[in-house]
């Protein structure tokens, strides 16, 4: 359970080495942790606030490479009522170029000052009709293109699969001293510091 470990550590901002990661079993790390489930309308407004919260995340293509995947920070645009993800892209890119070939992504956002992750497996579809343009176009994308006339802009829309996210309930300190409480201690957490879950957008 790679991603959950990884998710422990940055939310509680915990240098942990390797003798410290073993002190974490597969039970322990689920057990200090809620588990909530979303599907259908709260599955969406859940994936729209912490996605539009965040507003940038490692958008990562290539995904079947056995070498390691490429990644970009990008910016959202929108995360809309249906759950899919909007960003405007340059045609020429590596990642449209990529998307192409192979439409798999995995975006992954993060708001580190309150703890909050999102982890989503999609794929993603490339748009250049001025009707898509129009609608998802942002001022601040003048800074990489020479207005939305530009011929270089696209837009991408990613259609969520698969989707996992994991938020606190309470503030930064509390959520450190209780993980750091359960390392020491060997107690469990009375797993009111967290939830984490999976989203399901598509029945």
């Amino acid at each position: 359970m790679l991603n959950i470990n990884l998710i422990i550590i940055l939310r509680n901002d915990v240098k942990l080495n390797s003798t410290d990661l073993r002190i974490l079993d597969k039970q322990q790390i689920q057990t200090i942790m809620s588990r909530e489930n979303l599907s259908n309308t709260d599955a969406i407004k859940k994936l729209k606030e912490l996605s539009e919260k965040a507003r940038t995340c490692m958008f990562i293509t290539n995904l079947k490479d056995t070498s390691p995947q490429n990644s970009r920070p990008m910016g959202l645009q929108e995360c809309d009522k249906e759950g899919n993800l909007w960003f405007i892209s340059s045609k020429e890119s590596r990642k449209n170029i990529q998307i192409e070939n192979d439409n798999k992504v995995q975006l992954y956002f993060m708001n580190s000052s309150d703890y909050e992750y999102l982890s989503i497996t999609g794929e993603a579809f490339i748009y250049d009709d001025r009707a898509t343009i129009e609608d998802k176009w942002s001022e601040v994308a003048n800074a990489w293109f020479d207005g939305k006339e530009d011929p270089d802009v696209s837009i991408i829309r990613v259609s969520p699969s698969e989707v996992y996210y994991w938020d606190t309930k309470y503030g930064k300190f509390v959520s450190m001293v209780t993980f750091l409480a359960a390392i020491v201690t060997g107690k469990k957490t009375d797993n009111s510091d967290g939830v984490e879950g999976k989203i399901k957008i598509h029945t």
